[in-house]
């Protein structure tokens, strides 16, 4: 390896971390209040203001963004599919009807056990997506994510026909358009549950790399495939119930990241879990600091404008064939 290949990754991820300190200064300051640099270090209003909100919402951006994003990777790896995500697929909707459910049976549970009863559920309609989905055949990929379309949008139409029965809609609403600005201190703490679920993710990388080889190949190589999807299936529900629970359903994130970064430097998971989670917060944040400027000084959701950049970005990947190909 040359120098210059020794070198251009090192520059490619300092320049990704200089874009995301930028993209984390720009949201510190912008918001209905003003705060200027010089304010935050001298005014106690301003300062309280940041460490109340606008940081909160920043790291919140950031885990959630971050999260979702290895959670589409590490669901696309199990789908052995590039077109499926937590969001699309049931997981994101499974996790509404678990939080559902703990909203009518026990109305004042706290939020960590909404989010364990979410995982639970989430856990469950994952692994019923993907066990019908590795019986479909392998030769036609584009109908895994048809069927999980279908198998979301069934989900998710029987969480509006309950919610609708119980009086509840207004909540489903909040659980279903993910949005940063009711995130305060004391709110999204237990996001910082997605970093470590990061850190796990990067333990089992190579095995997970093992595992996008296909089930044959993956046992022949010595890998216990059974435990590593259970392993899997861990990894994409926690990190889908925790950010339906605390900002709602965000799309497209573990969607088109996961396929934008693996067009750039390949399948490794090892080298693509910390690409995947940087540019995942990077995306997110981004996006919620243009719905707050778009239509200054009110504030449009992160879910609506991840709908509208996810969607042309994914038409995008489907439409550009990749510059190895």
């Amino acid at each position: 390896m040359t120098t210059v290949e020794r070198t251009a990754p090192r520059l490619a991820g300092a320049a990704a971390l200089l874009v995301l300190a930028g993209l984390c200064a720009i949201s510190i300051f912008v918001g209905v209040g003003d705060v200027s640099p010089r304010e935050a270090f001298s005014d106690p209003e301003a300062l309280y203001l940041i460490a109340a909100s606008r940081l909160p919402r920043t790291l919140a951006a950031i885990l959630t963004g971050a999260g979702l994003a290895i959670a589409g990777l590490v669901m696309q790896t199990l789908a052995r599919n590039r077109f499926v995500e937590p969001a699309t697929a049931g997981t994101g909707q499974s996790a509404a009807l678990g939080i559902l459910i703990v909203t009518l049976l026990l109305p004042s549970a706290s939020i960590a056990t909404k989010t364990l009863v979410a995982s639970l559920t989430a856990l469950a309609g994952t692994s019923l997506f993907l066990a019908i989905a590795h019986r479909l055949p392998p030769t036609q990929p584009f109908l895994v994510p048809l069927f999980g379309l279908v198998y979301g949008g069934v989900v998710g139409a029987a969480v509006t026909f309950v919610a609708w029965h119980t009086d509840l809609l207004q909540f489903i609403e909040i659980w279903t358009h993910g949005e940063f600005s009711g995130v305060l201190r004391g709110r999204y703490e237990l996001l910082w549950v997605s970093a470590a679920v990061l850190a796990v993710t990067w333990v089992f990388a190579d095995r997970l790399t093992l595992m996008s080889l296909g089930r044959d190949v993956s046992v022949g190589l010595g890998l216990d495939y059974a435990r590593m999807m259970q392993i899997g299936l861990a990894i994409i529900s926690v990190v889908t119930a925790l950010t339906v629970v605390i900002v709602g359903l965000v799309p497209f994130v573990g969607l088109v990241v996961p396929n934008m970064v693996s067009r750039l430097i390949g399948d490794n998971m090892r080298m693509l879990i910390p690409w995947v989670a940087g540019s995942g917060a990077a995306l997110v944040l981004a996006c919620d600091i243009i719905g707050r400027l778009l239509h200054f000084p009110y504030e449009i959701p992160v879910g609506t404008v991840l709908g509208v950049v996810g969607a042309a970005s994914f038409l995008w990947l489907l439409l550009r064939r990749p510059s190895h190909a």
